[in-house]
């Protein structure tokens, strides 16, 4: 009976993978969720990240839609986070810890805070 494989669990009861991926699916709102009524830091490190990534990116599409020329990019930023929001769900449900450059050491350090 030991021989199938046995998924760990995070503390919410779902395989820890799912529920990293899951950290990601609503952007910054089940980030929110999940770092507040989780203990796996699996998935704490996921919950974090996706709360650093998508409210720094919505803060940098605001800006650039207050200046009128940088507002051109706002279609580019939009479509660079979305192929970012499903790379990140991937690695996660792979089992990656990706780090996100800057936004994933910065999701570290406050993790290490809290």
């Amino acid at each position: 009976m030991g021989d199938f494989y046995m998924a760990e669990k995070s503390s919410t009861g779902l395989k820890k993978e799912t529920a990293g991926a899951l950290a990601y699916v609503l952007g910054p709102i089940s980030g929110v969720i999940l770092f507040l009524i989780e203990k796996d830091k699996y998935v704490r490190f996921h919950a974090m990240q996706s709360i650093v990534v998508f409210v720094g990116l919505f803060a940098l599409q605001w800006m650039l839609g207050i200046t009128i020329i940088l507002a051109i990019l706002i279609p580019l930023i939009g479509i660079v986070s979305f192929i970012l929001w499903l790379m990140l769900i991937y690695k996660a449900w792979m089992g990656e810890e990706w780090e996100v450059p800057f936004a994933g050491k910065f999701a570290r350090s406050l993790i290490a805070k809290a």
